[in-house]
């Protein structure tokens, strides 16, 4: 159902307008529905109503109940389908007619994910909010590549970077250059040439091991690994594709060693492919 559906949804058998609804706001992780929370599911199946976005793999959608209306109310680049301000009132609107709302964003909804903006309109209107806390992307995409964020000896500390602004992206490009922390970057895809290019040109190594995780912590993940200096180069011919993050630092160089995903899935993979053959 569309963002123009949810906008006229306002039936809630439960309420009958007896009292103002709740929003629970909740992190649905980078995409394996194993690593939901126990919390997570458990709102999930007792909702009025689930507000979901494009970062919701299809996976974890297919746990909605299927008698629970369910609208999507996503964001690619480029493309909303609901405005932030309109949504932020939304959820208003809808908790003031009675509803249970779960508003699900993948990763967690208070990093890059909006979240902040939607409690506040929320609690501006004495609407209850609570937030139900996911896995970033940056933590669980880069365990399932086998890169650890930080490492003993080499790295101390990671730096998580948005790639997506508003208007400007404004970075202090010369302390990210000189943190000595793994870097990661949200939504960067489309301007890997200017995130390696300023990095270089502030005095990081231009061959810095960095990697692209693409899909992460999903069956079809890929990852890209090369140097700082050939972030648009890898991005163009492997035909990356969102969503994806861009991870910069020496702890790339351990994936060779901590790689436990992919031969994970290769193993799957054959033996579906064994019983196939077998049927």
């Amino acid at each position: 159902m569309s963002a123009n559906d949810v906008v006229r949804f306002k039936t809630n058998p439960k309420a009958s307008n007896a009292k103002p609804g709740k929003v629970w706001l909740v992190g649905a992780g980078p995409g394996d529905p194993d690593l939901l929370t126990v919390k997570a599911l458990r709102v999930i199946q007792q909702a009025d109503l689930i507000l979901f976005d494009n970062l919701v793999s299809q996976a974890i959608r297919d746990l909605f109940p299927s008698s629970t209306p369910a609208f999507y109310v996503g964001k690619i680049k480029d493309a909303h389908s609901i405005p932030q301000e309109q949504l932020n009132e939304l959820l208003v609107e809808k908790a003031l007619q009675g509803l249970n709302v779960c508003r699900i964003k993948g990763g967690d909804a208070f990093v890059f994910g909006r979240g902040g903006e939607e409690m506040l309109r929320a609690k501006q209107e004495g609407v209850e909010v609570e937030l139900i806390p996911g896995i970033t992307a940056a933590a669980g995409c880069t365990s399932y590549a086998g890169i650890p964020l930080t490492h003993r000896g080499v790295s101390q500390g990671c730096t998580f970077v948005t790639g997506h602004a508003e208007r400007e992206l404004g970075v202090n490009w010369n302390s990210l250059a000189h943190l000595d922390h793994t870097l990661v970057f949200y939504m960067g895809l489309s301007k890997a040439e200017m995130i390696s290019s300023n990095l270089i040109t502030e005095g990081l190594a231009a061959d810095t091991p960095a990697a692209l995780i693409e899909n992460g912590c999903c069956p079809e993940q890929r990852v890209i690994r090369g140097q700082l200096h050939e972030l648009a180069s890898m991005v163009e011919r492997e035909s990356v594709k969102s969503p994806a993050l861009i991870v910069v630092g020496d702890v790339v160089k351990l994936a060779d060693s901590l790689d436990w995903f992919k031969p994970l899935m290769d193993q799957t993979n054959s033996q579906k492919q064994i019983q196939k053959l077998s049927a």
